[in-house]
């Protein structure tokens, strides 16, 4: 018996984990812009989220939340970090017992610093949780090119009976246990991609960039391991891999808002000039709060919140950045 998926979200990257798995498996999405439902129903395109690019005749919309998760075998979720709370009341009126719940989502609610699957833990208990993670630019997926990401849940057994409904020709899914360390390598890396972004904004070097990515690769491990997750996990796809393409790609969304702020725009202005969520905004001073609980450094995380808090202009932190003192690399203060 083929499992039946639903998943929650309109967005970019929903649509297209939605489209990947419809190749394997029957799958309804919901959406609660009517538009986007019947952009996807009648034209086979979500013209506001992925204008341009044909999508599976196999995948259907509705907005009808309660036909999605009644029927579902497979809850998947693709909702921004502020609604996801939200959402997951909805959908808990409706799901049965003991279906998996996977999260696509990269980031932190700001109120209680929970990530998306402590939420699910919190308000579906006994069900399965897992996260689909790594360096997945929607886009470049949906047009057909290479990509490999990873399914997280703390069940072997469980994420390997699952790992065929996602995984689907050139896009790979790998399997691993380590669910808090790939939920966080995702969080994470969206903050340093915003620094990158500001150092390219500013015109910043190669020799800039890869400095920044690998000192803040340092960080988002000594945070991740301090929280519980695998060092190793951190050097894989969900880690170095996913900070890479978040952090060079012209698609990402955190890296843009870096680069306007770098030339000087206010963040509040390019908010609201972006279709979609921009989860290092959000996610920051949630970040900052668990480096101060940890009693970790890191500066580069520090500057992203302050610049994104209107707190300093991205000018203002990259001269601060090089003249800051430096130390032993593997040990800093």
């Amino acid at each position: 018996m083929r499992l039946k998926v639903g998943l929650l979200g309109g967005g970019s990257w929903g649509t297209t984990v939605a489209s990947v798995v419809s190749r394997n498996a029957p799958i309804t999405l919901w959406a609660r812009d009517a538009e986007t439902v019947e952009s996807i129903n009648g034209a086979s395109e979500n013209r506001k989220y992925l204008p341009g690019i044909k999508l599976p005749a196999a995948l259907r919309a509705t907005n009808d939340m309660a036909e999605v998760v009644a029927g579902a075998d497979v809850l998947v979720m693709g909702v921004p970090s502020h609604s996801f709370r939200g959402v997951l009341e909805e959908a808990r009126n409706h799901l049965r017992p003991w279906v998996p719940v996977i999260s696509l989502t990269k980031g932190l609610e700001l109120a209680s610093g929970k990530r998306m699957t402590e939420l699910i833990e919190e308000i579906l208990p006994g069900h399965p949780v897992g996260v689909l993670t790594g360096p997945n630019l929607a886009r470049e997926i949906m047009t057909g090119q290479a990509a490999a990401s990873v399914l997280s849940m703390e069940d072997e057994i469980v994420v390997r009976a699952l790992q065929p409904v996602f995984h689907s020709g050139l896009f790979r899914v790998y399997t691993n246990t380590d669910l808090l360390g790939c939920e966080l390598g995702g969080v994470l890396k969206n903050i340093i991609a915003i620094a990158v972004g500001m150092g390219d904004g500013l015109g910043a070097g190669d020799n800039t960039r890869a400095g920044l990515m690998t000192r803040g690769l340092a960080e988002i491990t000594r945070l991740g391991v301090a929280m519980g997750g695998r060092p190793e996990t951190f050097a894989g796809l969900t880690g170095m891999g996913d900070l890479i393409a978040t952090c060079t790609s012209p698609l990402s969304r955190n890296r843009h808002v870096g680069v306007e702020l770098g030339k000087g725009r206010h963040i509040d202005d390019i908010i609201a000039g972006m279709n979609m969520v921009a989860e290092g905004v959000k996610s920051a001073p949630t970040v900052m709060a668990l480096a101060e609980k940890y009693d970790l450094a890191m500066p580069i995380a520090r500057d992203v919140f302050d610049v994104t808090q209107g707190k300093r202009d991205a000018r203002e932190v990259f001269r601060g950045l090089l003249k800051s003192s430096v130390g032993d690399e593997a040990h800093p203060g």
